[in-house]
């Protein structure tokens, strides 16, 4: 098997299968020697993993495979039965992760020094055109392979085989996307977080993360605009009530001054969908300690609306003036 090859076992070793299915690659790794902890968030394929499973001998502390129910977005990490792997694996699971670049980070944390993680995946030109949303194209798999080390590909009938070795923490990037229109001179990010605080961004057609939001129509307050934008956009729904103006930034694109104000939005409803893909391909919820190393960068406005909500986060941002505004918070 070309993993095998790519990622030989050693003693002691152990492996996290994620999005496990019915175990078939955790047995195989079971089978070349790793520990294995398998995981998948549906708990009908855990029991049928089991139940596949021979239970290992008494003497055989390796090649044992510990099957878990978890949803790998949302349940927290500290339920796993081991604090860090010397491979990680997602066989066919990765394209149903919808917070990619956010459960990238955590994983690579728990990668031993020297250890793998491992993606395969369909490529688009293998499966039929309607189930293209298995498959990762070109544009996904360069976001995946950045900010590693080494990112090996390796292609055999119709699956990449992807190794990330050496996790790399990349200094912040930020980009713009062309010379605006004049109306696009003025606009508002918004700003909403989920439960536990992590923060929605978009990943452009451009390839830079960024708020929801855009240019506010005559006679529209900035407030207003960012409900609206976030609506359009990510189908998620807020009261304006709810949206308050936190400052008013300005920085300078081609000559031109560029004003944007930073709406925190404290309430809304609904889940982020991509509603606009010619300029979106998709919203993922980040923590706010990643938001340096995300791979493709920032886009300017974006990050200077994030840095007025969290100070000190995005170190390096190009000069902007920031003008605090003072209004009651949404109640």
């Amino acid at each position: 098997m070309l993993l095998a090859s790519r990622v030989p076992t050693r003693a002691g070793a152990v492996a996290l299968d994620v999005g496990c299915g019915r175990g078939e690659l955790a047995r195989h790794l079971a089978a070349t020697g790793y520990r294995v902890d398998a995981v998948d968030y549906s708990p009908a394929a855990i029991t049928a993993a089991q139940e596949e499973t021979p239970a290992p001998s008494d003497s055989d502390a390796d090649g044992m495979v510990t099957y878990l129910h978890l949803d790998i977005e949302r349940d927290p990490l500290t339920a796993l039965p081991h604090p860090a792997y010397d491979l990680i694996t997602f066989r066919l699971s990765y394209a149903f992760v919808q917070d990619r670049t956010r459960v990238l980070h955590r994983l690579r944390e728990r990668l031993r020094p020297g250890g793998a993680l491992c993606v395969i995946t369909p490529v688009p030109d293998a499966v039929p055109p309607g189930k293209r949303s298995i498959a990762l194209d070109e544009e996904e798999i360069a976001l995946l392979s950045a900010g590693w080390d080494t990112a090996e590909r390796h292609d055999a009938g119709g699956l990449a085989l992807l190794v990330l070795r050496g996790p790399l923490r990349t200094p912040v990037a930020f980009g713009n996307r062309g010379k605006p229109a004049p109306h696009a001179l003025t606009g508002a990010g918004a700003v909403v977080t989920d439960e536990t605080g992590r923060v929605l961004l978009g990943q452009s057609v451009h390839g830079l993360w960024e708020l929801p939001g855009g240019k506010n129509a005559g006679g529209e307050s900035f407030v207003r605009a960012a409900v609206r934008e976030l609506e359009e956009e990510t189908g998620l729904r807020a009261e304006a009530a709810d949206a308050r103006l936190v400052a008013m930034v300005m920085d300078e694109i081609h000559g031109m001054p560029r004003v944007t104000a930073a709406v925190r939005i404290a309430a809304y409803s609904g889940a982020p969908v991509v509603r606009e893909p010619k300029l979106v391909r998709r919203w993922e919820w980040h923590e706010i300690a990643d938001l340096p190393a995300l791979a493709g960068g920032l886009f300017v406005p974006s990050a200077h609306v994030l840095e007025t909500v969290w100070p000190g986060s995005l170190p390096g941002l190009p000069p902007v003036h920031r003008y605090q505004v003072v209004e009651a918070a949404p109640s």
